[in-house]
């Protein structure tokens, strides 16, 4: 005679597939950077497996990557952030000395990963703005960090704009226009 909590009946397997389902939907946070170089473009993420979304694979690196805290404030204020890679394999750090990086664009997203497979459901961008500096460290046991210091694009509202409204200015930005004559 069969029991409801025999293995063999229906309504344990049922019971063990909607768990299995309703596992699969849990979300997994994430986070990616893609970091344009003059040559390519670099797109990494912190989990162990590579992720896409918006038709880009971002390679997984799990706790080799790391950053510094996010922070915003009430203040229209510019925060950088840092990002760490540690652990690389001599053909990235080689990438990275080669390829100029100052002034180039990087962005950080945040996302849930949809049961923990490789597509991303919900992504966000964390921060955007551009590379400033490149610090390399080797330790002992000869694993190679990198430390990108990104400084956030709002640091431009900050800088003087050289333009006046004048003939002069306007004909360094478009030669034709003769709306200040």
């Amino acid at each position: 005679m069969a029991t409801r909590f025999d293995s063999d009946s229906d309504i344990v397997n049922k019971t063990v597939a909607e768990a299995r389902l309703n596992a699969e939907k849990h979300q997994f946070l994430f986070f990616a950077v893609e970091a344009e170089f003059d040559n390519d473009i670099l797109r990494v993420n912190t989990t162990g497996a590579d992720v896409i979304f918006d038709g880009n694979t971002y390679q997984g690196l799990g706790t080799l990557l790391s950053f510094s805290e996010f922070g915003d404030t009430a203040e229209l204020k510019s925060a950088g952030q840092s990002i760490a890679l540690s652990g690389l394999d001599p053909t990235i750090l080689s990438h990275s000395l080669t390829n100029d990086y100052h002034n180039r664009p990087v962005t950080v997203y945040t996302g849930f990963l949809d049961g923990g497979g490789e597509n991303a459901g919900a992504v966000m961008t964390s921060f955007k703005g551009r590379m400033m500096s490149m610090q390399i460290t080797e330790d002992p046991q000869g694993t190679n960090t990198i430390l990108v210091n990104c400084e956030n694009r709002l640091v431009d509202l900050k800088r003087p704009s050289n333009l006046r409204y004048a003939k002069e200015s306007q004909v360094t930005i478009l030669a034709t226009d003769t709306g200040f004559s």
